[in-house]
């Protein structure tokens, strides 16, 4: 199913870092690029990988945000690690989002990565694409937030729009709503955005309630799934299988591209969903296929949050990456013995053995029946009573109305 696929990768990427202590260590990407090349997914005869990776221009970055922001970001990146508290209205200076030297180069240059493999997918040299030091989703128009500077997604939209392509379809599988993705592209009814997330009761940035549904003049086109706090591997499968395939054929997407943080996983520190690595690569083969079949094979791939660094995300993205160039790997397969070693010489760590969780989900499908008891039914029967009729869905079954 993965004839052609790009890589994103430069040894400049991890110069997006916050410094020492910070959850978006660069390290996490670092390991999982090398789990990946470890397993000799990054030579295989259909990958290539697409590098070097230049900044983003400014006329592309204005596209998505306010030249008063970008021009305050590039102030700051002159000042250093730290600094600059009173900048902290436009949501950089803070704990989440410290100010560091190159700031605005190394937030460009991350940009312009997903931007590379955006490029690559919609010119035909490959059929899919992925970066996984992308899915910076939170940043806004005007506004620093959580950990993301410069939105990455939301630039290549845009630039899949000033090329005249009608129909882009995102989907945010990170355990934070996708915010900033969804604000810039509110009501524009050509980008179909969709958040399965914890319920923003419990959990950063608050919002991606199921009643936000689009701006006036594209009603339909924010779709938000809230699950509760614990959800696990079977309940939020059963939600993103009850969502994600009909809007897309109802939509019909010339082009998709998925965001994949690992933060739903049950050891990440900053969240509180209970997925395994194994239900995680589910996901992947599913959002492939899908890819396959209602885009015609144009799907970009990018990382996002997941801060877990050593015990899930190098696992977890090396899967994405297996799944994505058509190569996966066994979940049975035991680390290489030299990122084992690596890991243990470098960080004093020992490395997880085996490439699973031991899981095996089998969610049941919400058409065979829902639970009005269950809080995750729930939130499956809200989200597709506000969406699914503005698609000509039936929100109690898989058929049309």
């Amino acid at each position: 199913m993965s004839k052609r696929v790009g890589v994103v990768w430069d040894e400049r990427l991890p110069e997006y870092d916050f410094g020492a202590g910070h959850p978006l260590t660069p390290i996490r990407v670092q390991l999982a690029m090398r789990l990946a090349a470890d397993f000799d997914l990054l030579i295989q005869p259909n990958v290539q990988l697409l590098t070097p990776v230049e900044p983003i221009s400014m006329d592309i970055l204005l596209r998505v945000h306010d030249a008063d922001y970008v021009n305050a970001v590039l102030r700051a990146s002159d000042i250093g690690f730290g600094m600059g508290a009173s900048d902290s209205s436009w949501g950089f200076g803070t704990a989440d989002v410290p100010i560091f030297p190159g700031m605005h180069q190394a937030s460009a240059r991350v940009a312009g990565a997903t931007l590379a493999a955006t490029r690559a997918v919609h010119g035909g040299a490959v059929e899919h694409a992925v970066n996984l030091a992308g899915g910076l989703h939170h940043a806004m128009p005007a506004a620093a937030s959580g950990f993301c500077v410069y939105n990455d997604v939301a630039v290549s939209i845009a630039w899949l729009l000033d090329q005249g392509v009608e129909r882009i379809a995102y989907v945010d599988l990170d355990v934070h709503h996708g915010d900033g993705v969804q604000a810039m592209f509110w009501d524009d009814p050509r980008v179909l955005t969709i958040s399965i997330h914890e319920s923003p009761a419990s959990l950063f940035p608050g919002t991606g309630w199921p009643s936000e549904i689009g701006g006036p003049t594209a009603r339909g086109t924010a779709v938000n799934i809230a699950l509760p706090a614990g959800t696990g591997d079977q309940g939020w499968l059963r939600a993103f299988h009850a969502l994600v395939p009909q809007l897309l054929k109802a939509f019909d997407p010339q082009f998709v591209i998925s965001q994949h943080g690992v933060d739903t996983h049950a050891d990440d520190p900053l969240a509180n969903l209970n997925l395994s690595l194994d239900g995680q690569r589910m996901s992947y083969e599913a959002m492939h296929l899908w890819a396959h079949h209602y885009a015609a094979g144009r799907w970009v791939v990018v990382g996002g949050g997941g801060y877990e660094w050593l015990e899930v995300v190098p696992r977890a993205w090396t899967h994405l990456i297996a799944e994505v160039g058509g190569h996966p790997v066994d979940p049975g397969a035991e680390l290489p013995e030299v990122f084992l070693a690596h890991v243990k010489a470098t960080h004093g760590r020992s490395a997880p053995i085996r490439m699973t969780d031991g899981r095996t989900p089998l969610p049941k499908s919400f058409e065979e029946g829902d639970d009005p008891n269950d809080e995750v039914d729930q939130a499956i029967s809200l989200t597709r009573a506000l969406i699914f009729p503005i698609w000509g869905l039936a929100p109690r079954s898989d058929g049309w109305l």
